[in-house]
């Protein structure tokens, strides 16, 4: 039993020992391990403070060139504010001037389109008086020749006038013959015209004032309406009818006539409507009685 006891026991050391010894060898290793990691850990932390104090030099470079550059920013802003200065300056001197240079411009190009638009007035004015001169030169032309037409017609008419009043003074009778006499072309509308191709009655009006007794009564009275050169005008129903002028007898061929009841004094008249158109050019409008040439006139139609 002793000897069982003791083997047990001696077993029991035996694993002891095994357990002791596998112990101190685990932690020896551990201890092993332990130192490897801490002088790992202190190189690590020598290369550390190595790197501290490269990077607390750097930061001190970074320092110092940031204050050298805040420095140099600082003047820079400076000089950027005084170009920025400078720029708004010139920029408002530039607006000026160029507002000014606009200005003269705009008011350069108004007085350019004024003068421009005067030009082109003038230039219509001077173009339309020398088309009214040109008017004026025609008109003129015109007017001359008509005043030398009209002093021939006053010629014409006053030579025909001139022969009237030779022939009342050798043909009509002293104390019988016709006073006021008249003579006016008419339009439809009895209106006095002077153009040929308007007319279409000639009226012809007189007195008979201080008639002597002897040819005081019912006398036939003649309408003779001839052209420049004698020939009567025509007529639907011309008559042929004789009056005693100078003491001879004439032949006439009268336009109208009537029956007149002649009194102390009275006004007359004919009216002769035309059958045909008259042309232009002088006329002359005689009354007779049977004793002679009571008046006559001459008239014109243009």
């Amino acid at each position: 039993m002793k000897s069982r006891g003791l083997i047990i026991i001696a077993a029991i050391l035996a694993l002891l020992f095994l357990l002791a010894g596998w112990w101190g060898l685990g932690q020896q290793k551990e201890r092993q391990a332990l130192a490897e990691q801490n002088e790992a850990l202190n190189s690590s932390l020598n290369d550390l403070q190595v790197l501290k104090e490269d990077l607390a030099e750097e930061v001190d470079s970074l320092r110092v060139a940031y204050e050298s550059l805040a420095e140099e920013n600082t003047a820079l802003e400076g000089s950027l504010a005084e170009v920025e200065s400078r720029l708004s300056q010139k920029d408002a001197q530039l607006r000026s001037s160029r507002n000014q240079n606009t200005s003269q411009v705009n008011g350069l190009r108004a007085e350019i389109q004024e003068l421009l638009a005067t030009k082109a007035a003038l230039e219509e004015t001077i173009y339309a008086i020398q088309e009214e001169n040109d008017s004026l030169k025609n008109l003129t032309g015109r007017l001359e020749a008509d005043l030398t037409q009209v002093r021939a017609d006053n010629e014409a008419l006053n030579k025909m006038n001139n022969t009237i009043q030779d022939e009342l003074k050798r043909l009509t009778l002293a104390n019988f013959k016709a006073t006021a006499f008249q003579v006016e072309a008419e339009r439809r509308s009895s209106k006095a015209t002077a153009r040929s191709g308007r007319t279409r009655r000639i009226k012809v009006t007189f007195d008979l004032t201080n008639v002597p007794t002897e040819y005081q009564g019912t006398r036939p009275l003649y309408l003779v309406i001839t052209n420049e050169n004698g020939v009567p005008i025509s007529s639907e129903n011309p008559l042929q009818a004789q009056s005693v002028v100078g003491g001879q007898r004439m032949d006439l061929i009268a336009q109208e006539a009537k029956e007149v009841n002649v009194g102390d004094n009275q006004r007359l008249s004919f009216t002769h409507e035309l059958s045909e158109k008259l042309d232009r050019g002088f006329y002359r409008a005689s009354v007779y009685t049977d004793v002679g040439l009571l008046g006559a006139a001459s008239f014109r139609l243009q």
